[in-house]
């Protein structure tokens, strides 16, 4: 599977209430079982007017098919190459 970050411009998705978020994440996983096991999502990032989504995909096509049918925008998908953290510096 690869690695996609998805950009999802949401309006005010940041000051969305607890049981807001529970509802989206349902209604994410629901498609998400439709799709699989072409599709799963890792997590994400809710920031003021925007989410960070990572998911591992068969192909980029099915992160937007997935977008489609949750009614979530997938605004920018990048492929993810490679990843680094502080340990990449090693010793």
């Amino acid at each position: 599977m690869r690695k996609f970050m998805i950009e999802r411009e949401i309006p005010a998705v940041g000051s969305l209430e607890r049981e807001q978020l529970r509802e989206a994440a349902a209604k994410s996983n629901e498609v998400l079982a439709q799709l699989a096991p072409d599709v799963q999502w890792v997590q994400s990032y809710v920031a003021d007017d925007r989410t960070f989504c990572v998911y591992l995909a068969t192909d980029e096509s099915v992160v937007h098919k997935h977008a489609e049918l949750s009614g979530f925008p997938a605004t920018r998908v990048i492929e993810i190459s490679k990843m680094i953290d502080p340990t990449t510096a090693g010793s």
